[in-house]
């Protein structure tokens, strides 16, 4: 048996599942700052402990730059702690997988989305194809420019907005350290630093 821990807080929605060989043990959606308790939990509603788990899988983003360093910075300190192979999945990857033919919209704030490439770009520069199912933050942000393209837009509450953990771990393959997972941010952050000079 394989015990798998997934999460995935780039975006304003953290989930986090435990899966075992592929099926869902338990699944928690929450936000970024309280992950290290919905694991917790989820462990314990499994009846496991950390020293159970297999291995990790890290949502990578793109989304918020805090957010997705507060899952990666968990993701490395559990691997280091309990000596775990990592794989990290993008949350858009992730997105899209929830429905055949989704294309994944994820608010980046600034009036921009990040959408497959990865990219960011203004909602109403997208190039969408008619009837196109748009999944995700962005386009829960952007509806009406979406729809105006034509695309169609679940209801804000529809679970496929949310890019759950479990689809994370299905998608996971190439686990290795933890070192080797990288975040996506496809932008420069707002922080500078400023030189003295």
């Amino acid at each position: 048996m394989t015990l798998v821990l997934a999460f995935d807080t780039a975006t304003d929605v953290a989930t986090s599942a435990l899966v075992s060989d592929g099926a869902v043990l338990g699944e928690r959606t929450s936000v970024a700052r309280t992950l290290l308790e919905d694991v917790d939990i989820l462990l314990a509603e499994a009846s496991a402990s950390p020293s159970d788990l297999d291995a990790l899988v890290a949502g990578t983003g793109p989304g918020s730059f805090t957010s997705t360093r507060i899952g990666l910075a968990v993701a490395r300190g559990l691997a280091l702690a309990l000596d775990l192979p990592v794989a990290g999945v993008s949350t858009l990857d992730a997105l899209a997988s929830a429905a055949e033919g989704a294309f994944p919209v994820v608010d980046a704030r600034r009036r921009e989305v990040f959408v497959p490439g990865p990219l960011v770009a203004a909602p109403d520069d997208l190039e969408l194809a008619p009837g196109v199912l748009c999944i995700g933050s962005g386009a829960v942000r952007y509806r009406a420019a979406l729809e105006r393209k034509g695309a169609l837009v679940p209801p804000d509450d529809d679970p496929l907005h949310v890019p759950r953990a479990s689809l994370h771990a299905a998608l996971a393959k190439d686990f290795g350290p933890a070192e080797g997972v990288f975040p996506v941010y496809v932008r420069a952050p707002d922080a500078r630093v400023w030189s003295a000079a």
